[in-house]
């Protein structure tokens, strides 16, 4: 009974808060709410048309990059990868699925992901370089900066 009670007066605390003398919030739900009616059709059409404006990378459209061009921190990444390591970090050569499929299909365990340094970064950064086929082998290498939303391939 008690926690009945309890319960029935946070809600309504809540409604009462929640509503409580914001007309501009008001406004701003019905337009959300407009807006999220709308939300299956304009954006999907807007996304598909203009992948560049979304920052999405089109399927199958590779960029290439040469060695020269990456950053130094990448170059260290590839010295790394065919050496075999040892990697900054324990999460460096994990399978790397492709599930986006913006690199060329290959069967499950074919790419792995290693990191490529941030200068100033107190994490793992947004860096990456992903190789595909045999471990310490760098012919099939791709470089993204934005985490996996686009990629460039490595030329040799």
């Amino acid at each position: 009974m008690k926690s009945t009670r309890v319960f029935c007066c946070i809600v309504t605390l809540s409604a009462i808060l929640g509503g409580c003398g914001k007309e501009g919030s008001q406004n701003g739900t019905a337009a959300s709410a407009a807006s999220a009616s709308e939300a299956p059709v304009q954006p999907a059409q807007g996304a598909s048309d203009t992948p560049a404006a979304s920052g999405a990378q089109p399927k199958g459209a590779l960029a290439t990059v040469t060695k020269t061009q990456l950053p130094g921190e990448a170059a260290e990444t590839l010295r790394l990868i065919k050496a075999g390591g040892p990697f900054p970090f324990s999460e460096d050569g994990v399978l790397f699925r492709n599930t986006a499929q913006l690199l060329p299909e290959h069967p499950r365990g074919y790419y792995h992901a290693y990191t490529v340094r941030t200068p100033g970064a107190t994490d793992r950064g947004l860096r990456r370089i992903v190789c595909g086929g045999l471990r310490k082998q760098t012919g099939d290498c791709y470089y993204t900066d934005d985490y996996y939303a686009s990629f460039k391939r490595i030329a040799e």
